[in-house]
């Protein structure tokens, strides 16, 4: 087995991490700026619940319709100036969305927006794990939990804006010229040159094969372990959309919890998950990524399955909980574990989960409702102790521990 030596990062090492932090920031409160004054978006242009539903799906379809393009953007531009274009027209988009006058034109901004949305998203990832491999540690998991630090930041300057009574136009304005700012700023202080390091060095760790070899096994334990990493992403985004869409529903109607309370649910998901990013890089750089997802899936699963089996409302509040820090390391994860993986360009692996991952985003709920429908949301939810276990079934292809 080959021994990492903990590098000591310079000053630079030390600037890009910091550059690449406020990436994810601003990428995380951007569109988080928007989300709040959907209502009145809703009202002003006078449309149905249907068509309000069709216009905001067309967010994830244009992530989906973009998100393919992300890792040749990022071989030719360099993963940081893309990332920062795309920061700066998903606040386009997030303006444009804010002041449309038509479904139409609300719908097309939210499809540029989401679009854009992906590719900042595959090339800020790329750029943190660029940054983690000079620190010859783990930091990704911070820099995701600094991304849901931006989402409650752009939550909070939305409530502000409407309680100021400022004008969509006004506030998306404010929002996307100071993150614009910040983004450009920290471009100067990114890691020059191009990606394209090599992603993957060849070496006897346990589970991880060789680039090629003669019979071609190689390829296709590559294409194995990349379908896994999509499942164990789509795993943790399944959770995440569990607790976003779910939650509250579930502890006003089935559990009969009050409004305040209803809303505990989410906030305990997102709540423990952001925790479990804070001490994630620690826990990957003791235990390895392989013990961290499955002791994860399993306090997912356990978590959810026992606050299903017995439903009170403590129980289930405490039950999303486990879930969002049982799934906490997973996308960022497969994420790292993809960008590594032997035979694939720069940035394929890491812009095939991210792209697979967001499709899973836009099925999971209507499937969830469909259960729902027939069986009732408490068999819907029964999505997050599955997922988790799914996660113990294929956490076998991430990284151990290593020494």
């Amino acid at each position: 087995m080959t021994v990492d030596v903990l590098a000591r990062p310079t000053r630079a090492d030390r600037q890009a991490r910091a550059a690449v932090a406020v990436l994810f920031l601003t990428n995380g409160a951007l569109f988080a700026n928007l989300l709040p004054r959907y209502p009145q978006i809703k009202a002003d242009l006078g449309i149905g619940n249907a068509a309000y539903g069709l216009a905001v799906a067309a967010f994830p379809t244009g992530a989906i319709a973009a998100g393919l393009a992300a890792g040749v953007l990022v071989r030719r531009l360099g993963s940081a100036r893309v990332a920062v274009a795309g920061t700066l027209l998903t606040g386009a988009g997030a303006l444009a969305a804010g002041l449309a006058d038509s479904v139409a034109a609300f719908a097309a901004a939210l499809f540029l927006a989401g679009a854009m949305d992906a590719i900042t998203d595959v090339a800020q990832n790329a750029h943190g794990l660029r940054v983690q491999r000079r620190y010859g540690r783990s930091i990704i998991n911070s820099l995701h939990a600094i991304w849901s630090v931006g989402a409650v930041t752009g939550g909070a300057m939305a409530a502000g804006a409407i309680a100021l009574d400022l004008s969509r136009g006004q506030h998306l304005l404010v929002s996307g010229v100071l993150f614009g700012i910040a983004a450009c700023v920290a471009l100067r202080y990114c890691l020059p040159g191009p990606d394209t390091e090599p992603a993957a060095q060849e070496d006897d760790t346990p589970g991880r094969d060789a680039p090629h070899d003669r019979n071609g096994t190689a390829p296709r334990r590559t294409a194995y372990v990349l379908a896994a990493l999509v499942l164990i992403a789509t795993a943790g985004t399944l959770v995440e959309d569990a607790g976003n869409s779910w939650a509250a529903l579930y502890l006003s109607d089935s559990l009969r919890a009050s409004a305040t309370l209803a809303a505990s649910g989410f906030i305990a998901l997102v709540g423990a998950q952001f925790v479990g990013r804070l001490i994630g890089d620690r826990l990957v750089d003791r235990f390895g990524q392989r013990q961290v997802a499955r002791a994860g899936g399993l306090i997912a699963a356990a978590g959810m399955g026992l606050a299903l089996a017995v439903p009170t409302v403590p129980g289930t509040v405490l039950g999303f909980a486990a879930a969002g820090f049982g799934v906490a390391t997973l996308v960022p994860a497969a994420m790292h574990e993809a960008d590594e993986l032997p035979g694939l360009k720069p940035g394929s692996g890491l812009t095939i989960v991210s792209w697979l991952m967001r499709l899973g985003f836009l099925l999971s709920p209507p499937v969830v409702g469909l259960v729902a429908d027939e069986a009732g949301l408490r068999a819907g939810l029964l999505v997050v102790p599955l997922a988790g276990l799914l996660v113990l079934l294929l956490a076998g292809v991430l990284q151990p521990r290593r020494t």
